[in-house]
């Protein structure tokens, strides 16, 4: 593997995209260690404000999925335990970040690891829809990853801020790998897994695309 930034922006990517085939190299590699990798995954990518490019949504389907074929030694419910502890831990940690690093932030500079457009965004979304984005964020790449650091941030208690985490965790574990387990084993879910994978990322990133290009408008008008 190429460990410039270059080549690990061309594994992520790939990896991405082929997640499907990922997913089955790594179990065939790794046997159950594979838990503790996808672990990793999630809990970067819902803890660490420097990694949102991670895949979630394809992730949890696409191990969903490959928990539905014959002869898989990946457990459904044993995945949904794994993930759903991951987003727990990530959101907690991100939100206790967010605490400590205070409303400065907002005033740091763009960096290569640290987009505070996507700061901002996520910080319009809570204007928006009020403590209940904790679970709607769930749902949206980026705005999963600032989510619990913008509420951290800001004025919500610790306690209301773990009622909406652990219900969001729960609810987007369970629809994206159950969905996988129980409809992987179709046969067009198992010739067009590519399609749907990325399907599922296109529709994902749909909102905060269109919610980015609004506030690129709104900066426009504003000007």
């Amino acid at each position: 593997m190429d460990y410039s930034l270059s080549g690990i922006v061309s594994f992520i990517v790939d990896f991405i995209i082929h997640i499907d085939s990922h997913l089955v190299y790594l179990t065939a590699q790794y046997g159950n260690w594979i838990y503790g990798i996808l672990f990793l995954i999630v809990f970067c990518e819902t803890g660490l404000v420097v990694t949102p490019f991670l895949p979630g949504d394809s992730l949890l389907f696409a191990a969903g999925t490959l928990a539905s074929l014959q002869g898989s030694s990946l457990d459904p419910n044993v995945l949904v335990v794994v993930f759903c502890s991951a987003a727990f831990i990530g959101d907690n940690l991100n939100f206790f970040i967010g605490r400590s690093l205070g409303p400065k932030v907002f005033h740091f500079q763009k960096s290569r690891f640290f987009n505070t457009e996507h700061l901002a965004m996520t910080h319009a979304f809570y204007e928006k829809h009020g403590g209940i984005t904790v679970v709607i964020a769930r749902f949206i790449p980026i705005v999963r990853t600032f989510s619990p650091f913008v509420a951290g941030i800001g004025t919500m208690s610790y306690r209301r801020f773990l009622l909406f985490s652990i219900g969001g965790a729960m609810l987007w574990v369970g629809l994206f790998c159950y969905s996988g387990y129980y409809f992987g084993h179709f046969p067009f879910v198992q010739e067009h897994r590519k399609l749907i994978f990325l399907g599922i990322i296109a529709v994902s990133l749909l909102p905060p695309v269109l919610g980015y290009l609004r506030h690129l408008f709104r900066k426009r008008d504003a000007a």
